[in-house]
């Protein structure tokens, strides 16, 4: 069952003594004078059972230990010690000073329940509804911008062979659950304990500049896994209760065999050359992909998929993607996402060049969205770009840089773009040709079937409004800075769920602490503090009551004494 806190302070409380010495301006001072609105005990009411079981810590005070974990950046064993003896959690979490909040387990739990409820999206929420409730939102339509950024997957990244060692390695512990057995002793009797070392690739005995000794190898660990294979599918037929775990190794030893391996013609396994798309990296983390930031700058992991709003910067939606999914992939999604947590209209979407291909201003269309973002530039190498030609939709009709004109378009059928193809004839004749092709047929030009879209999205970005929002775009790099200062940059969790989860509990961070720093701002004009109040804000509630003391006490004599 649910446990609560009750709604009246306990006398003796750290923050009924240390607020002020601890500060009420910083993130702790401000989590102790408003954990009540921010934090609610009801808000996770579906995570428990309401007529049975032992009463729990209360959520309203776990998830406040999760946000300043999420704050300090530390483990959990290190935020447990934290509610122990530092001061600045005992402030914020309203804790006696000699209080022991919870175990280490009791908050792993209850973050697994988050993770399971799938409350990432009602926790952004909460931190909207405080930044409206203190003023720092107001407006009901907004304007967003899109950004993503590598996280680093916490999985280990291994080579063809010890990537299927491990395959083999994972699949054998879950035969031998099945026979009651521990891994390592089921695979000693099969065999296969050569892939339950340190480092099949590590303690192999053969010479690794010899192509044909590493071939020989590949071909004999691909047969063991073959042969683990077939005892895989009688073991799910044997042993029903372990059957989807075993069906969930198996599956991923035969990707990782196809992603990998090939056979030679003459017999025997090698590696695939290149390197396979979607490819799995790493069996501890099965998710993890191989991502490119840049061309130059590549990373093992996923991505963080974040919408910001433009004016309050507060993160409104927060999603984790493949490693190699594209930036735009559920760029709609995260739209969606901000409006129903920042319960407002977005009315402009603002991203970078990876927002602005045809496909997805053809989804924002679809929608009546507006969406400002760089179109895509097309190159030609050294010859004229598709840029350097008037295209006319409406005429279908194209002029080159030479002059010359074509109304041959050849459709690639419906709703699939098409080319427009000059005269041949035009083009062996044109005084321009060394500039334009390289090929002895006519110019031709590719017509996507959202290039109506793309032209009105130029006209847009050249003007001051489109400009001026291109030019706001630069927010969400702030906010993702931010969410990298908070550790979003190292993955703390296997899989993308997990991920996701401490993704958003840093997006609540950051929220929150925007909102204090408002708060903050609105309070430095007032009056300057008496003498009692700033002595009380140095030495606490006992000095101010000894700052009274002396005033009431302690007089100077009078002159005409």
């Amino acid at each position: 069952m649910m446990g609560t806190r009750s709604p009246q302070d306990k006398l003796f409380a750290a923050d009924q003594i240390y607020l002020d010495y601890v500060g009420r301006d910083t993130l702790y001072g401000y989590l102790a004078q408003n954990r009540q609105h921010l934090f609610r005990d009801e808000d996770f009411a579906a995570l428990y059972c309401t007529d049975n079981g032992r009463i729990s810590v209360p959520p309203s005070l776990a998830i406040s230990i999760l946000f300043l974990r999420a704050y300090e950046k530390v483990s959990f064993v290190e935020a447990v010690d934290r509610t122990k003896y530092d001061l600045r959690w005992k402030v914020a979490l309203g804790l006696e000073m000699e209080e022991v909040p919870m175990q280490k387990s009791t908050l792993q739990e209850f973050e697994a329940k988050l993770v399971l409820h799938e409350r990432g999206e009602a926790l952004l929420k909460k931190s909207m509804e405080e930044a409206r409730r203190a003023g720092y939102l107001q407006s009901r339509k907004i304007r967003v911008a899109l950004d993503t950024t590598p996280i680093l997957g916490k999985g280990a990244v291994k080579d063809t062979y010890n990537l299927l060692a491990e395959g083999i390695e994972q699949l054998a512990c879950r035969l031998a659950e099945g026979e009651g057995e521990s891994g390592a002793a089921w695979a000693e009797r099969q065999g296969l304990s050569r892939y339950f070392g340190s480092s099949l690739k590590g303690e192999a005995a053969i010479d690794w500049d010899d192509k044909k000794q590493r071939e020989q190898l590949l071909t004999a660990i691909v047969q063991d896994a073959r042969r683990l294979l077939g005892w895989a599918e009688q073991a799910q037929a044997a042993h029903p209760q372990q059957a989807e775990a075993i069906a969930a190794a198996a599956a991923l030893l035969r990707r990782l065999i196809a992603q990998d391996v090939e056979e030679k013609p003459e017999g025997g396994c090698q590696i695939k050359s290149g390197t396979a798309k979607d490819r799995v990296v790493s069996v501890h983390d099965a998710e993890m992909r191989h991502g490119r930031k840049s061309a130059s700058k590549r990373f093992n992991g996923h991505k963080a998929a974040v919408a910001v709003d433009l004016e309050s910067q507060l993160i409104g939606a927060v999603e984790v993607l493949a490693g190699n999914a594209g930036d735009q992939e559920k760029a709609l999604e995260l739209v969606r996402q901000t409006e129903r947590v920042m319960e407002a209209e977005v009315v402009e979407t603002v991203g970078d060049c990876a927002y602005g291909g045809g496909p997805t201003r053809r989804a924002f269309a679809d929608e009546e969205r507006k969406l400002t973002a760089k179109v895509p530039v097309s190159t030609n190498g050294a010859c004229f770009p598709k840029r350097e030609f008037a295209i006319d939709l409406e005429k279908r009709e194209v002029r080159c840089p030479a002059g010359q004109t074509t109304n041959d378009y050849r459709s690639a059928g419906e709703g699939q773009g098409g080319r427009f193809v000059f005269a041949a004839a035009t083009c062996q004749s044109c005084s321009l040709r060394s500039q334009c092709m390289r090929g002895k047929g006519p110019r031709t030009l590719t017509i996507q079937a959202e290039e109506g879209l793309q032209q009105r999205a130029r006209g847009h970005n050249q003007s001051a409004a489109g400009r001026e929002s291109l030019r706001q775009r630069v927010v969400v790099e702030h906010r993702i800075a931010r969410l990298v200062q908070l550790g979003i940059r190292q993955s703390r969790y296997l899989g993308r769920t997990k991920t996701c989860l401490q993704v958003v509990m840093a997006a609540v961070v950051a929220n929150v602490s925007l909102v204090a720093g408002y708060c903050k701002r609105q309070a430095e004009p007032a009056a300057i503090p008496s003498t009692e109040a700033a002595t009380a804000a140095r030495t606490g509630l006992l000095g101010a009551v000894l700052a009274v003391w002396t005033r009431l006490f302690t007089r100077p004599e009078p002159a005409w004494a």
